[in-house]
């Protein structure tokens, strides 16, 4: 059972697959804080160092962002010097310090975000340009048409290959998804038409709009939800908002109508994460201790560079003997660890120590189920057999910043060696809290008591405290942690928040 839920709220969306029960990605949209990969700029060349092969682009971002020399397209540089014309794979090998012929400072460039900002790091872009559909991917001033390896059929490349050479544009080139499989001529001409005109009023933006700007937003969570997410594997979407799902079942009407059947509008008085079990799941993702079914556990450690997983037997003893109790905490291990590294959306190289095993046919199966469950993550990843230390690595590439810089923020107490929960997730936290008392409130005053800095934070952004009939008495207390409130119903004769602090 494959299942999307969507909690929309006007201060934040979040997304929730779960796969059989259990939650396996969290996508967070918040309401000042959009995921940028996939945006299209007209940006500004800040600075050139050939030195490095690259630039940096002013994107009208708070840090500038860095463009390789062989991310470098000349698709839409003025200048039609031959030397602009050479084939991006050409220049890769080439003398990356040569970017300055290329580039000049002050020049207007246009990008697209490959990898978001994180950290200190600006975001990555790319000159080569695309507009992602359902079924199709859009690449402007191409020509060739490009199908998924993963259609093996050969007459049903070539069925595809004959619609789109008849419908698209000679200055368009196209990248055919694997969903697209057994799709009609009607569902490609609708999905074409959409992404071409989609790229049509970008040009315009391009050529009226002043840098640095944006040219388009890609990851809008409804654009994101139709083109990545809700697919024919997906059984059933349930949404606790009814404008939402109207606009939803809209986006769907012309591209995938039959999916439209499977949304459901959850209309419960239990908030939608908690009644699927995903707020409790959401709080895990902070604990790098994770239980394993049999008594084992994994441990997770998140550093700038990589991520490690340990694997550990803990109170599982086994019934037979060692061999068969690593086999089984191992295998346990090699499934969660894949749901943890989707969840945590964990990224780069991560260094798995499953527990020693001496048959060369157990670590056969572990690595195996390891596999098997990592094609199942829609990011790119790859997984490398035991190595001469017995470790197992897995390299996967970064989508997006995280669920733990989304929800979290360095500790300074500790001079950045931990994280605590930011500030802004706090304020989220309580204002959830605060729905839940609403229902039991019944118009008595609700006193919140905060840290001191939360209450500044409260102040300053009182939106968490809104649209909600209850009367808030707001009070600090500085020996509370800045992740710890109390509520309390009717002046302080009843706590709610220890039952609704979730």
């Amino acid at each position: 059972m494959n299942e999307i839920v969507l909690n929309i709220h006007p201060l934040e969306k979040r997304l929730a697959i779960l796969e059989d029960n259990k939650l396996v990605e969290l996508v967070v949209e918040t309401k000042d804080k959009g995921n940028i990969i996939g945006n299209i700029y007209k940006g500004v060349v800040k600075d050139i160092l050939p030195g490095m092969g690259a630039a940096f682009i002013d994107i009208g971002l708070e840090r500038t962002a860095f463009l390789h020399y062989s991310d470098i397209v000349t698709d839409f540089f003025d200048d039609n010097d031959n030397n602009h014309q050479q084939d991006r794979n050409d220049r890769r090998n080439s003398d990356s310090s040569k970017i300055n012929k290329l580039l000049t400072k002050g020049q207007e460039i246009i990008v697209q975000v490959q990898k978001g900002p994180i950290n200190k790091k600006g975001a990555r872009v790319t000159g080569q340009i695309s507009i992602p559909g359902k079924y199709l991917v859009l690449f402007p001033n191409k020509e060739k048409i490009a199908i998924s390896k993963k259609i093996s059929s050969g007459s049903e490349k070539g069925r595809i290959r004959n619609i789109l050479a008849k419908i698209k544009a000679q200055d368009v080139g196209l990248i055919v998804r694997t969903d697209a499989e057994g799709n009609s001529e009607e569902e490609f001409i609708a999905e074409y038409q959409g992404l071409y005109q989609s790229w049509r009023i970008i040009e315009q933006k391009i050529k009226n709009d002043v840098a640095p700007s944006c040219m388009y937003e890609q990851n809008d969570l409804t654009n994101k939800l139709v083109r990545d997410y809700f697919n024919s594997n997906i059984d059933r979407l349930v949404v606790n908002d009814k404008d939402y799902m109207k606009m939803l079942v809209t986006a769907l009407k012309d591209i995938a109508p039959d999916l439209t059947d499977r949304i459901e509008l959850y209309e419960e008085d239990s908030p939608i994460f908690d009644a699927f079990g995903i707020e409790k799941e959401i709080e895990r993702i902070f604990h790098s201790h994770i239980p394993l079914p049999s008594g084992g556990n994994i441990v997770i450690e998140q550093t700038e560079a990589f991520v490690t997983i340990d694997v550990n037997t803990g109170s599982f003893i086994g019934n037979k003997n060692y061999e068969s109790t690593v086999r089984r905490t191992n295998l346990e291990a090699a499934v969660e660890l894949v749901r943890q590294i989707r969840l945590r959306d964990l990224s780069g190289i991560v260094i798995v120590d499953f527990i020693d095993m001496s048959s060369e046919g157990h670590k056969n199966e572990v690595f195996d189920t390891l596999r098997r469950n990592l094609r199942r993550d829609r990011a790119k990843n790859k997984a490398y057999y035991f190595g001469p230390l017995g470790l197992v690595e897995i390299t996967r590439k970064r989508t997006g910043p995280g669920l733990l810089n989304t929800y979290s923020q360095h500790c300074q107490t500790c001079n950045g060696t931990g994280r605590v929960l930011s500030r802004e997730a706090i304020a989220m936290k309580i204002h959830r809290s605060l729905e839940r008392a609403e229902y039991f409130a019944m118009n008595k005053p609700i006193t919140l008591i905060v840290n001191p800095e939360i209450r500044t934070y409260l102040s300053n952004y009182p939106d968490y405290l809104k649209g909600m009939s209850l009367r808030i008495i707001l009070e600090e207390d500085e020996k509370l942690s800045l992740d710890k409130f109390k509520i309390f119903l009717d002046g302080r004769k009843k706590e709610l928040s220890i039952v609704y602090s979730a």
